[in-house]
């Protein structure tokens, strides 16, 4: 495969400089330096948006509703395990109205890779505060300044048991794309939070803002593999006032995934198993 490969005629629909164009890319990139087919990935988004990325990428793809995408990929695994399932959302999709789904397969621990596209406010609705939108900052909806302790995804994701949790962001091409690629190849539920700029809505955390102050966790010789000190850099941002704002793995481990412990997928894939001959009339029964 080439990079053109994974090409549409269609041209995304975002704001100048809005930092999705660079997830794209970085997705794009990610997928085909795997040498993946097409036809074995697909992508599955809610509305948002991040909700487009399955439209301008020559894969399969599912645009679901908000806050649902994740239901909708572990289904998807689950049908096909030998699926590529890449899984979207934006931080108010992800971290708010779908946050009990984040939760829950996090320590279910499903094979699939999740990238949330955090650009700290509702984009795509015209600029509200949203589950990562920092303290006192001014929204549409928090004109006195929001009063809310920003949600932390990192270590929600930790403490839940992801088996991979990263972080990048949408200014640094290089990053994003190795630690995209890391997590499309992890066996076991990856979360890869992307700082993603919104240039019109939110002008706090600019590409400036985050050119100052992030660093990568694996150059400064971080160790990945310990709970507690991942947990002590997922707040790292609130301890140093938003001075210091790590980016790369901040954990990982190896732990049987969830589609592993199903015996009626063991030996067939869900959507290679034979529908003929089952009579289902029974179950109706018990629920007329």
């Amino acid at each position: 495969m080439a990079l053109a490969d994974f090409g549409v005629k269609d041209k995304p629909q975002w704001c100048l400089g809005c930092g999705d164009f660079g997830i794209l890319m970085g997705i794009k990139s990610s997928i085909n330096e795997l040498q993946l087919n097409p036809k074995d990935v697909v992508l599955v988004s809610d509305i948002g948006c991040q909700g487009k990325i399955p439209h301008y990428i020559n894969t399969y793809g599912y645009e679901g509703l908000h806050g649902r995408a994740l239901p909708l990929g572990s289904g998807i695994k689950i049908a096909n395990r030998k699926l590529t399932v890449l899984v979207m959302a934006g931080d108010g999709g992800g971290y708010g109205e779908g946050v009990q789904h984040f939760v829950h397969i996090c320590r279910r621990n499903y094979d699939l890779t999740y990238i949330v596209h955090n650009n700290e406010i509702y984009g795509l609705t015209t600029g509200q505060a949203s589950p990562t939108t920092k303290k006192d900052l001014k929204t549409k909806t928090s004109p006195f300044g929001n009063h809310e302790v920003p949600f932390n995804p990192m270590a929600s994701a930790i403490v839940q048991g992801a088996t991979f949790v990263a972080r990048t962001w949408a200014g640094d091409m290089k990053h994003m794309k190795e630690i995209i690629m890391k997590a499309i190849k992890h066996k076991g539920f990856a979360l890869v939070d992307v700082f993603q700029p919104c240039v019109t809505f939110n002008k706090n955390n600019s590409y400036e803002w985050y050119q100052q102050r992030v660093y990568d966790l694996q150059q400064a010789g971080y160790n990945q593999n310990d709970k507690l000190k991942a947990l002590e850099k997922a707040y790292e941002e609130q301890a140093t006032n938003f001075e210091k704002v790590p980016i790369g793995i901040f954990y990982e481990e190896q732990r049987q995934t969830f589609e592993e412990t199903l015996p009626q997928i063991e030996k067939e894939e869900l959507v290679d198993q034979s529908l003929e001959n089952i009579d289902v009339s029974e179950l109706c029964k018990d629920l007329m």
